[in-house]
């Protein structure tokens, strides 16, 4: 079983930076793709960011273009969102994710960790 576990989570004013990891551990294993969502208070959890493993392709939400970053460690165990200029609207929970096999769901989870963007 691969375990998640989200870090990097905080209050910052707007403008401000953060950078979230996301770490893998359990069996070793080369998803086909890792992820970032978030859920604010209310609605239902979006997608914000993700990369396919294998290669350099990143995709982001519209809202997210041009101020954060999906990136990877060379050993392939981390996934990182850099996230910058950050507005109030960004407050949420982000959850890390993979995708174990091309055409399936995101299937594994992380708990969250909460970023809260003060105005």
């Amino acid at each position: 079983q691969v375990q998640l576990r989200e870090s990097g989570g905080g209050v910052v004013q707007a403008g401000g930076s953060l950078r979230l990891s996301c770490a893998a551990s359990g069996r070793k294993y080369s998803p086909y793709a890792m992820g970032w969502f978030r859920q604010a208070p209310g609605t239902e959890r979006e997608f914000v960011a993700s990369m396919v493993w294998g290669g350099a392709s990143a995709r982001y939400a519209d809202s997210v273009k041009g101020r954060f970053t999906i990136s990877r460690d060379k050993a392939g165990d981390a996934v990182f969102l850099q996230m910058s200029s950050l507005k109030p609207e960004d407050t949420a929970t982000y959850y890390c994710t993979a995708k174990i096999i091309k055409g399936t769901t995101w299937s594994e989870w992380g708990q969250g960790t909460q970023v809260f963007v003060s105005s």
